[in-house]
């Protein structure tokens, strides 16, 4: 009899628990069906209470959902907010996604706008990923991914607090791989190209930028929250056991142009 899983069994999430931050719209969301539909349960995370419709989905998908409202701006929010959910859960997967982004020339952005951004897309990754890392722990199993951006890589134009950001997450990645890797806890990230969301709105409906974003992008096109929901399911499942502080990037080709 062969004893090796199926290829089935390799990204199935079945029995498993992800909690998934900035969870209502964009990246976030698309990335949470993603997991519901491979058979993962969802606790689901947002800045706001209004998560109903996404859980509404999530839950015609099968999965068994929390939803947390939590302003991440707030890092020292987090863990009173969100140690009832880690006694009642077992989470096997953290996705941080939540983040924001300010535009501006460097010389003229204002430190609180700095702070925040910094705040959202590295600050509350950090404390997630103490908080939900304790108990991968004492399990000696577990699997984080935390979204980066191509912005981990390049330098962008007047989002120098986003590209910040960014940078940082890809080298928190690595870092906690150093330590978490030998305890059976698999952290990850995947950097996205430019994905037609929320927060790229400004970018994809501007006339003089918008041509040459997507003229020089191999794949010819923006984009989707859909395109990466297969990456997310591959760092979210057993098919990724021995891929360890890798950042998985998903462009349409932008970074090898």
């Amino acid at each position: 009899m062969n004893s090796e899983p199926s290829t089935v069994d390799l990204f199935s999430l079945r029995g498993r628990t992800a909690l998934v931050t900035g969870a209502r719209t964009g990246i976030g969301r698309g990335v949470a069906l993603g997991l519901a539909a491979a058979g993962a349960n969802l606790v689901l995370l947002g800045r706001n209470d209004d998560l109903d419709e996404v859980a509404g989905q999530a839950t015609a998908l099968g999965a068994e959902v929390t939803t947390l409202a939590v302003d991440l701006a707030d890092p020292a929010a987090i863990e009173p907010a969100l140690a009832p959910v880690l006694a009642d859960h077992r989470i096997d997967v953290l996705v941080n996604n939540a983040g924001v982004i300010h535009r501006g020339d460097a010389a003229e952005v204002d430190l609180a706008d700095w702070r925040r951004v910094l705040a959202v897309n590295l600050d509350s990754v950090f404390v997630l990923c103490q908080l939900v890392g304790r108990q991968m722990l004492d399990r000696g199993a577990g699997k984080i991914v935390t979204i980066a951006s191509v912005l981990s890589f390049q330098g962008g134009v007047r989002v120098s607090g986003y590209t910040a950001s960014k940078h940082a997450v890809a080298g928190l990645t690595k870092a906690l791989t150093t330590e978490w890797a030998p305890h059976g806890i698999q952290v990850n990230a995947i950097a996205p190209g430019y994905i037609d969301t929320n927060n790229t709105a400004p970018l994809k409906g501007d006339p003089d930028r918008e041509p040459g974003i997507r003229a020089r992008i191999p794949a010819g096109r923006w984009g989707v929250p859909a395109d990466l929901v297969g990456a997310a399911v591959f760092l979210c499942s057993a098919a990724s056991d021995y891929v360890n502080g890798h950042v998985l990037v998903v462009d349409g080709g932008w970074l090898a142009r």
